[in-house]
């Protein structure tokens, strides 16, 4: 086991966030997870060294002092589309060079940094991956006082997940009709406690310094298969529309105007890349990725082998 750390956790509340913390905190670790609502962390104040504060992030002087007394920090703050003043360049961009000032003034060199598969500054096609990018390329420049890791996950899953649940929904309110934009887009979908585990083993190993690990599951699906595979186990009806790119774009534009933004333009230009790993980061980790149908039936619908066997014959169609 790692000796013990303090380690302030950004966007700790989060999905990806509590299975981490909680992890964490298992392992024997004291966490400070920063949030601008109490509510939002209610559920952390029962693990025993979490110390939940009432904070802004995006506030300097306030980002220094949550990185006072730490061994670490990990940044696992990000957005899938722009809101008011939560910019993907101010949430990406501008909060990675705060806290790469933040680090540094505080004398913390450990940093662990949620990036995304596909992550291109240059030639990222949607303002998502390029801030991701960009975000990136300055923790790199600050090698000289940073010990830094980045990972850089494919779609995520597990309970409480915004994938197989947002699918399910919508189902559920359509009546099992999907009109799908880019149905064919590629990902290869990751277990949250895969994502965590690389994480952990991670924080205390120099060899992982200056590191930057591609996270992705055992296998690739595309996007109409993840939405057949998700009614499926849930046991929803499930009538697949694949739209051409211009109704797509039409869709995107049109959804992205509604509260919450299922979908958005810019979602639309990340599905134009393929969110699959080049080099398996979890193989160089040591860790054995979970299969999305070892876990998917335990949190969308009742396990069973007939349920199982049905969701990959349907898949497959």
């Amino acid at each position: 086991m790692a000796t013990p750390m303090s380690i302030c956790v950004l966007g700790g509340t989060g999905f990806v966030g509590t299975e981490l913390v909680t992890r964490l905190v298992g392992n024997g670790h004291w966490v400070r997870v920063p949030t601008r609502s109490p509510s939002h962390g209610q559920h952390l104040r029962v693990l025993s060294t979490v110390e939940l504060v009432t904070a802004n992030i995006h506030d300097p002087r306030t980002l220094g002092q949550l990185l006072g007394g730490m061994d670490a920090v990990i940044n696992l703050v990000g957005i899938l589309n722009q809101s008011g003043r939560a910019t993907f360049h101010a949430v990406h961009v501008d909060l990675a060079a705060k806290l790469i000032a933040a680090a540094r003034n505080a004398k913390v060199r450990r940093l662990l940094q949620m990036s995304a598969a596909g992550a291109d500054r240059e030639r990222g096609p949607s303002r998502y991956l390029r801030s991701k990018g960009e975000a990136e390329e300055l923790i790199r420049a600050a090698a000289a006082h940073l010990d830094f890791t980045i990972f850089r996950p494919s779609v995520i899953f597990g309970p409480r997940d915004s994938l197989a649940n947002r699918f399910a929904t919508l189902l559920r309110l359509s009546g099992g009709v999907m009109p799908l934009a880019r149905s064919q887009a590629r990902f290869q979908p990751i277990y949250v406690g895969d994502v965590t585990d690389a994480f952990i083993r991670t924080l205390d190993r120099p060899e992982s310094f200056g590191q930057t690990y591609e996270l992705c599951g055992p296998d690739v699906l595309t996007l109409e298969q993840l939405v057949r595979m998700t009614a499926a186990v849930a046991q929803l009806p499930c009538h697949i529309l694949r739209l051409p790119d211009a109704l797509g774009w039409l869709q995107a534009m049109l959804l992205g105007l509604l509260p919450g933004k299922p979908f958005s333009l810019d979602n639309f230009r990340s599905l134009s890349v393929d969110s699959v790993c080049q080099r398996d980061g979890l193989a160089r980790l040591g860790i054995s990725p979970r299969h999305l149908m070892a876990v998917l039936p335990f949190y969308l619908g009742p396990f069973t082998a007939s349920t199982e066997l049905s969701a990959a014959r349907k898949t497959d169609a």
